[in-house]
């Protein structure tokens, strides 16, 4: 398994890559430029556990590229990393099934917790079923901090995390309960009984 950062900026590539490093200290990094070198380089250096895109590319402009990457890899973590604001492509980008939206200008604190995160493997999501009601700790605060109408910036208040982060833990959410919204998330938890005492 290993993480390819995809960004024709040399100094931001490396960047990423050494977050990603410091994230995995024994994971592969592959540093690529152009978005259509990811196929060669997967058959060479393996199975993607993360890919870190640029919008930006020499062959790729706006969401191209996460159509593209989703498209050959679906299941396959996704972490947009752009200089352009998120107000201005981050709801295309996640329509497009990129799973976080980060600014570079959020620096290394917030890209990294954000990409750990992602990287993280405590919930396990693809060995259970949508509608396995088993939830992390953590799933069920965001479920009570949904139900109680709190944006993603208080609830990364009340958490102590970046909003980056919580944007993160609300994917992971989604993706365990098979739902796309935080209206169909409240709806299956109500449903279901998820907001119960004791759930």
């Amino acid at each position: 398994m290993s993480m390819y950062v995809v960004d024709d900026h040399p100094l931001m590539r490396d960047a990423v890559a050494m977050v990603l490093r410091r994230l995995r200290p024994t994971g592969t990094v592959v540093e690529l430029d152009r978005l259509f070198a990811t196929e060669a380089a997967v058959q060479k250096h393996g199975e993607p556990e993360l890919f870190c895109l640029d919008l930006k590319l020499p062959d790729a402009q706006g969401v191209s590229g996460v159509h593209l990457i989703k498209g050959k890899w679906p299941n396959v973590p996704l972490a947009v990393i752009s200089a352009s604001p998120a107000a201005d492509f981050e709801e295309a980008c996640i329509s497009a099934c990129a799973d976080v939206y980060i600014e570079k200008s959020a620096g290394a604190s917030e890209i990294s917790a954000a990409l750990r995160a992602l990287l993280s493997a405590d919930d396990s999501f693809e060995e259970l079923t949508p509608t396995d009601q088993k939830l992390s700790k953590r799933q069920k605060q965001l479920l009570l901090l949904l139900d109680s109408g709190l944006s993603n910036r208080e609830i990364a208040e009340q958490l102590g995390i970046s909003e980056h982060t919580v944007k993160v833990h609300l994917w992971r959410l989604f993706r365990r309960l098979g739902v796309k919204s935080r209206t169909q998330v409240l709806h299956h938890a109500r449903t279901h009984g998820l907001l119960a005492t004791g759930s």
